[in-house]
């Protein structure tokens, strides 16, 4: 009996270990603007381990939540393009507006929000019919990123050839508020709790830091040169700004907002993503045709990896 016991045991622990999925990795994709691919890159190892034809020009890009798609703007098309990772095939195209670029996906995985340059315009898209929701107009100009924050609530979007962001209430779908920030804001950044977002100003070399809750700004932040794209630790103690004028990071401490160190990257340091565990931070190079992986507990550079033409941006999943 106690054998026959032992017996069942030994199967229950086989059973749950072949049926269980085995926890591999997050993969990190770089979505190469001059080369039209995307570059798959195992953070295990930190190396390329895939690459693949993924439109004329992809820009921004989300991956669904359960990591079988990617979303990727394509300027020249007008166009989302929806991939299936495993296949590394184009399953879905849907029509955005004039000259789209950032694409981000909110904390429910249930809709994609895309920047529409030339229209002035967010187009926003269910991952589960990929089909266009709805579009919300911008009091802004030039919409370069469009982000969810946490709590489902709001969603900010940096007019490129301005200096303001809008407030988009995503329940009434409108843009409620324009705040005026720094010159030609670009990235964007939420604390989890989504109490405030940090905008990275590039022709000011400063970030703005926003209050959620009156829409105001309440510290500007001196970065390196040309700051432009914005990543928050997922604990919220950090914000990463890449600074594309001097090849640099800039690491700001959430408590204090003051700048705590400076991490000298790749040319042209652009859109980044941090592994879901906040351990290590992937950069697109711009002009260095790689990515830079960092090590955020030390905040020191890992590995430069190499990718295709001109990464715009890095997603992980």
């Amino acid at each position: 009996m106690q054998e026959n016991l032992k017996l069942k045991l030994l199967a229950a622990c086989i059973g749950v270990m072949f049926s269980a999925p085995l926890l591999a990795a997050p993969i990190a994709y770089s979505t190469n603007e001059k080369a039209g691919t995307l570059s798959v890159i195992d953070t295990q190892k930190d190396e390329v381990i895939d690459t693949f034809k993924v439109g004329e020009k992809p820009r921004g890009a989300a991956v669904s939540h359960d990591g079988k798609f990617i979303f990727v703007s394509d300027q020249p098309k007008n166009a989302l393009l929806v991939i299936d990772l495993e296949n590394k095939s184009v399953v879905d195209t849907i029509k955005l507006e004039a000259s789209p670029e950032g694409v981000s996906i909110s904390a429910d995985g249930k809709w994609i929000g895309a920047a529409n340059e030339e229209d002035n315009s967010v187009s926003v898209i269910d991952t589960t019919t990929h089909k266009l929701a709805y579009k919300v107009k911008m009091q802004g100009d030039n919409p370069e990123h469009a982000e969810f924050s946490p709590n489902g609530k709001w969603m900010y979007v940096s007019a490129e050839e301005s200096k303001y962001v809008d407030v988009v209430d995503l329940t009434k779908r409108k843009s409620i508020k324009l705040v005026e920030v720094g010159n030609r804001p670009r990235g964007i950044g939420f604390l989890p709790d989504s109490s405030r977002v940090y905008v990275a100003n590039e022709l000011s070399s400063t970030v703005s830091v926003l209050d959620t809750k009156t829409h105001k700004v309440i510290a500007s932040i001196p970065v390196g040169l040309r700051s432009n794209g914005v990543k928050v630790l997922p604990d919220g103690k950090k914000v990463y700004i890449s600074n594309g004028g001097d090849g640099t990071l800039s690491v700001i401490d959430t408590a204090t907002n003051k700048v705590t160190s400076t991490i000298t990257v790749g040319k042209r340091p652009w859109n980044m993503d941090i592994t879901p565990d906040g351990k290590k931070l992937y950069v697109a190079n711009g002009k260095s045709n790689s990515v830079s992986v960092i090590d955020t507990a030390t905040d020191t550079v890992l590995k430069e990896v190499t990718v295709g033409d001109t990464p715009w941006g890095v997603f992980v999943r």
